[in-house]
Order: structure tokens, then sequence, then C-alpha cells
């Protein structure tokens, strides 16, 4: 627009229905319906993702170390009908009923690789959309240019068509740098993010289990936590009850 060309230049309604419908197509082909019927969702996902707070984790995961130092592992089994996080619950119920520690981690472990499993295929389409894309571009300038030389008898027709017919790479190129690409790729952080929350949980669980101090279970969650975020975290786990716990057993160490 700044030197002088209008946006409809790039309006194009065959080199857009080329391009956007024939890579609908393959990916169509290659994905299957199924995978294609979650892309709206998926899409949703990418630019409204939650963000993980590790920091809150921590606190909660600390405060019911707490809780089955003081009352026992038994005491957890009042807290689980409000905790939110599936996951969470799945493991503190594991420990609730006394499930051996190694067939815990096996599990909850087993969960995370299901997990990862599943947002793999699920961005699979996005991924193949941006491979597909600007060669569906390059077949519709091909094909511009076909038309192209068709016309050769015309010369004022020249440059109009030959435009067109780069367009095609053009929307190709650009749907898959734009579009395709950075929503998978957003997905995929999305993904590790959730993987990394949920390492951590994992991790705090057992520790739960093993009875250790709430003050390790903290150290060992900050870990997981950004350097930047892990003071504030640390403050937050600390509450008045850990600290009066700590106090006592010191005094009675003593």
């Amino acid at each position: 627009m700044m030197e002088g060309t209008s946006p409809m230049s790039f309006f194009n309604i065959p080199a857009i229905i080329i391009v956007v419908g024939g890579t609908l197509g393959v990916c169509l082909a290659s994905s299957g319906m199924e995978a294609m019927k979650r892309t709206p969702a998926l899409y949703k996902k990418a630019f409204a993702g939650e963000h993980q707070e590790l920091g809150d984790k921590v606190v909660e995961l600390v405060r019911y170390a707490d809780r089955a130092r003081r009352d026992g592992l038994l005491a957890l089994e009042e807290e689980l009908e409000g905790i939110d996080d599936d996951y969470l619950k799945k493991g503190l119920q594991l420990v609730v009923d006394g499930t051996d520690p190694d067939l815990v981690r096996d599990i909850l472990e087993a969960e995370i690789e299901g997990m990862t499993a599943r947002h793999r295929h699920a961005v699979e389409p996005f991924d193949k959309a941006g491979g597909f894309a600007p060669t569906m571009g390059i077949i519709g300038t091909v094909m511009g240019l076909v038309h192209v030389l068709h016309n050769l008898s015309h010369p004022e027709t020249l440059g109009p068509s030959i435009s067109g017919a780069f367009i095609a790479t053009l929307i190709g190129v650009g749907t898959a740098n734009v579009v395709y690409y950075p929503v998978a790729y957003r997905l995929k952080g999305l993904s590790a993010a959730e993987a990394d929350a949920r390492a951590m949980v994992l991790e705090g669980i057992l520790a739960i289990q093993a009875g250790d101090n709430p003050r390790i279970v903290t150290e060992k969650l900050l870990s997981f936590v950004p350097p930047e975020a892990r003071e504030t975290a640390r403050e937050a786990a600390s509450g008045p009850n850990l600290r009066a716990v700590d106090g006592g057993e010191q005094a009675a160490a003593a």
C-alpha cells in the first residue's frame, strides 16, 4: 500500500480456491475426517491456551504434603473432591489407596505419554498443511502461467495474468508460514508446558507418598519453576501453618 499497490491486487479468487481448497483436500485425505473436525477447537486453543501456573501448583502440592505429614495419607481423601486437576486427583487417589510407589510412577508416566501422543496426532493436520500449502501454491502458479501462454496473442492481458499466477505462490507460502506452522508450534509449546507441569505434579505426589518434609517438597518442586518466579512461589508455599510445623519439629529434635 505504501508503494501504491491496492490490497485488492492480492485478492485472487481462483488462486484462493486452488491453494486453500487444495490444502484442505490433501489434509483431509492424509489425516482423516476426525482429525479435521478437531481443527476449529485447536485454532481456538492456540489463541486462548491457558498458561501453566507452576507456582500455584507448587503451593497446592506443598499444602497436601503438609496435611499428609500432620494427619496421615488417608486425610488426603477429604481433599479429593475439591481438586479440579484430574491428573493430580488421580495421583492422590492412588496414594490414598496405598498403591506401591513404583506403580504410581508407572501409571502417571503412562498418563503423560498418552497425553503427549494425543497432542502429537492432533497437531499433524497443521504440520501437513504447512508442507502442502506452498506446493499447492506452485501448482496454482503453473496453472496460471499455462493460461498466460494460451493468451500470448493478447499482450494487454499478460501483466494481470502473470501477476494473478504468482498470487497463488504467495498465498501458499503465506498461509503456511503465517497460519499453519505458527499454530502448530503454539500447540506443541502448550503440550510441552502441560507435560512439564504434569512431571512436576508426579514428583510432588511421590514426595508426598514418601512422607517428605513440606520444605523439602518445596525445594524439589521449585526446580520446575522458572528462576524468576521461584522466590515468589517459595514464599507462597511457606505459609504460617508450615512454619509452625517446621518450628515444632525443630523443637522436638532439639
